[in-house]
């Protein structure tokens, strides 16, 4: 039988709309590493999000980079497992663990919210949530308590398509569900671990784009992040874009929202940024 809708706000309660997140989640476990402080910054960040929002979530729908399918897919399993989908990490870093349940039910209202708008979308009860989710996760939310679902990025890497997709579940949001989009402002791997001034030059001018994109009225964000390959250093800031396009999605979900910047730090030369909408 289908599950009822997520109703995150029960009659005598006040309605709270919570806000949009695009979470940097830092390469592969490395908040689970010791590297010298040089990922402490954004840990820092991400350990302090839940103390920002104004309520604590019923539920949380999350995009990361890392999952990418033909139309939109969201994890329907009711205890979901982790993908350790990094390479070359030290043994100890899978064996991590985030035993956070899922939400067949918000899965459920997420479908019927994107199908409502045309835009098709199948539940996968098998898929499991990748290092784009839990790992960041494992810091803002450690305690693993608020279910979590994942949505897909399109194969199609198209930034209007996501745009879209995040304004159709933006009544989430009054219902007491987190949307979350995770990934990265900048991500050349071939450059970001390498010091070299001209990638780091370009990594500052693609973020002060970004960062005046994301914080302009919500018609020119959006037309801004639809056209986001015109900006300053924006391909080598992004060779491919599947680590950028979550942020459409959150941009999307905002509505008319206003977005800021809520977290910048330059890691090993390359500027790497945090927003929030509402």
């Amino acid at each position: 039988m289908e599950q009822p809708p997520v109703t995150g706000n029960p009659a005598g309660k006040k309605s709270i709309r919570l806000p949009v997140l695009f979470l940097p989640h830092g390469g592969g476990p490395c908040f689970f590493m010791d590297q010298s402080g040089t990922w402490e910054g954004m840990a820092a960040y991400l350990r302090g999000i839940a103390a920002t929002l104004p309520a604590c979530p019923d539920a949380i729908l999350v995009m990361s980079g890392h999952w990418e399918t033909v139309i939109p897919a969201v994890t329907s399993g009711e205890n979901p497992a982790l993908i350790y989908d990094y390479y070359g990490f030290p043994e100890h870093t899978y064996r991590l663990t985030y035993p956070v349940p899922g939400s067949p039910a918000l899965a459920t209202e997420v479908r019927a919210l994107l199908t409502a708008a045309d835009i098709p979308c199948a539940l996968d009860p098998e898929r499991g949530l990748d290092h784009g989710v839990f790992i960041p996760f494992m810091l803002a939310f450690d305690k693993a308590a608020i279910p979590v679902v994942e949505l897909s990025l399109q194969q199609d890497l198209n930034p209007a398509a996501e745009l879209r997709a995040g304004a159709a579940l933006e009544p989430l949001r009054n219902k007491n569900i987190l949307i979350v989009a995770t990934g990265m402002t900048y991500h050349n791997l071939r450059h970001f671990m390498g010091r070299n001034t001209v990638s780091d030059a370009q990594s500052r001018a693609f973020d002060a784009w970004l960062t005046a994109a994301v914080e302009a009225p919500a018609s020119e964000r959006n037309q801004a992040l639809r056209d986001w390959e015109n900006a300053p250093g924006a391909r080598a800031c992004h060779p491919r874009e599947e680590h950028l396009l979550p942020l459409m999605f959150a941009a999307g979900a905002a509505g008319n929202d206003a977005g800021q910047r809520d977290y910048s730090e330059a890691v090993m030369g390359k500027v790497l940024s945090g927003f929030r909408f509402g």
